[in-house]
């Protein structure tokens, strides 16, 4: 018999008894599920924003020790938080397409496992981050991780359209644990560059969410699309690619940046908000999955391309 602790409506939790399921599979499919678990992907895209954050503050290369201690603990940072998503959205990843073969709908793994596993993971993380970095980044990649449990997964992702708006600050979190792995504190710069993130989450994931939307309205969630409707919607995708092109001019400010970043912000940010347009004009599913698609090239290219401005200015 598991130990497990359960969200309720209100967001409140409780500990109810589950028992785990005969282990049939091999080693390597237990550590394979083990590891979806931690939604890989997701924490490359996060872990693409924190090296560049790290090079902007440094002002150069930050040192490859530095770097790869902060990439390994903030991977695991983020890998607990993805699971105890998993254990607390068991009942959604169960009824929607894209989520149902996670570990815990195809009981791989017992969920009482898998919320211990999230858990010794932020931990870990936490400890691995204070040792071998510093007590700032690992209180910062720490809240990142309890922010994005108990507001939005718990708090936020049932009960209000604005979900994703809120728990993006979340997701935005690996770009000061970056600053502060360097600088020990947050600057302006930093700032800016959560604001980045910050604004890009929801066209992103409202784009996702379109493509979804019967998926998410089954699962009784209230992504925008469900709410709203696409018309409201592609408004707010919008409203918040033009923030977001704003926001990154900012950043050109007052990080002082150069022509590289300059040039591809322009770009890149031209490129998005003609998505927008285009989606706001035809909100079908599939421009809306262009916007989607397109939407992870940009932060990467955007952030590769901070990085690449001040190495070659260096």
């Amino acid at each position: 018999m598991a130990r497990r602790l359960t969200a309720e409506a209100s967001g409140a939790l409780r500990i109810e008894e589950s028992v785990d399921s005969p282990a049939q599979a091999s080693l390597r499919d237990r550590i394979a599920a083990y590891v979806a678990l931690t939604k890989p992907r997701i924490i490359e895209l996060l872990l693409v924003t924190t090296v560049p954050s790290m090079i902007v503050a440094a002002e150069g290369w930050p040192g490859l020790s530095l770097v790869l201690w902060t990439l390994l603990a903030g991977g695991l940072s983020a890998g607990g938080a993805n699971a105890i998503n998993c254990y607390v959205d068991r009942d959604i990843d169960a009824v929607m397409t894209r989520t149902r073969k996670r570990p815990l709908p195809t009981h791989k793994i017992a969920p009482g496992r898998a919320l211990v596993f999230g858990t010794v993971l932020g931990v870990v993380a936490f400890l691995l981050m204070w040792g071998t970095v510093n007590l700032p980044a690992a209180f910062l990649s720490l809240f990142a991780l309890l922010f994005y449990v108990f507001v939005y997964t718990l708090g936020m992702k049932r009960s209000t359209p604005q979900n994703i708006v809120i728990g993006g600050a979340a997701g935005a979190m690996p770009a000061l644990v970056g600053w502060a792995a360097v600088t020990g504190t947050i600057e302006l710069p930093a700032l800016a560059l959560f604001g980045i993130i910050f604004y890009w989450t929801p066209p992103h994931f409202w784009a996702l969410a379109m493509r979804y939307e019967k998926e998410y309205a089954r699962a009784d969630v209230p992504m925008m699309p469900v709410v709203y409707g696409r018309k409201e919607t592609v408004r707010h995708i919008l409203l918040y690619s033009l923030m977001l092109f704003a926001m990154c001019l900012a950043f050109f400010s007052v990080a002082k940046m150069g022509i590289i970043y300059l040039i591809a912000a322009v770009a890149l940010n031209a490129m998005f908000v003609g998505w927008a347009v285009k989606l706001w004009r035809n909100t079908s599913t599939r421009t809306a999955w262009g916007l989607f698609r397109f939407s992870i090239y940009y932060l990467a290219l955007l952030f590769m391309a901070a990085a690449a401005d001040v190495l070659i200015r260096a």
